[in-house]
């Protein structure tokens, strides 16, 4: 494998940041975000875990437009091994279930955004002949629930579009990562109680280096979310409707 760079797409994003620092060593790193000249202590994080250098581009995900310049100017740095798709909006549910507007948002950040982004990427990257994909699904996307079905139908539509793209690019040199988190305890999700089998940022960051390392195209982190789902997906819908967050 050679010394490609490691791109974070959401250079502020907490996951994002911490799977850059588990891969950053002997590497250049892409810090792509909106302010990307207001990126120090992100940019100091990944130097300090041995990037041999640290670009920043200008990336704003909700401007649909704007991707392709972005991704190619990114490219123009140089031979690109792994991009991290680490943005995204919890949004406000209760807002969200009145505000139309503010649903599509979340759907055009979580879900839209997110598409565009993998269609160009994939494409530069089959162009490349290889490279590897991070995307960031959820157990929210696995059985929508009623408490935040906003954010949890635009994860299931995301998971469905990811899966069907890395079966797609099966082949080609190029693979995506699929990554299931449960509830991740950090900045997106402060003020909330924690969700049974919580993880922290880095947690989710170790469980992503370790499948990468393996050549996974699904991980659930934790594992143990995996054999859980099974049962989600069988609760009879009265007493789904009722399941918290």
């Amino acid at each position: 494998m050679g010394m490609g760079s490691v791109v974070v797409l959401g250079g502020r994003s907490e996951i994002g940041l911490e799977v850059a620092t588990r891969l950053a060593s002997g590497r250049p790193v892409v810090l792509a975000a909106r302010r990307s000249d207001q990126l120090t202590d992100e940019r100091a994080a990944v130097e300090a875990a041995g990037a041999t250098a640290v670009h920043t581009v200008e990336f704003d995900a909700d401007r649909l437009d704007d991707h392709s310049r972005a991704l190619s100017e990114i490219a123009e740095l140089g031979p690109i091994d792994t991009v991290v798709l680490a943005f995204g909006v919890l949004g406000d549910q209760a807002r969200a279930e009145t505000d139309a507007q503010h649903a599509v948002a979340v759907v055009h950040t979580d879900f839209v955004a997110q598409v565009s982004v993998l269609t160009h990427l994939a494409q530069l990257l089959r162009a490349q002949g290889s490279g590897r994909i991070v995307v960031f699904s959820s157990v929210a996307g696995a059985r929508v629930r009623r408490a935040n079905y906003v954010y949890g139908s635009a994860k299931a539509g995301l998971d469905g579009f990811a899966s069907g793209l890395s079966d797609a690019l099966h082949g080609s040199g190029v693979s995506l990562l699929l990554v299931r988190p449960g509830f991740v305890i950090g900045r997106m999700t402060e003020g909330m109680s924690p969700a049974p089998m919580s993880r922290t940022a880095g947690q989710v960051a170790d469980a992503v280096a370790a499948a990468l390392g393996k050549g996974r195209t699904r991980v659930w982190v934790p594992g143990l979310l995996r054999p859980a789902i099974v049962v989600m997906r069988v609760l009879p819908q009265a007493i789904w409707r009722r399941m918290p967050r």
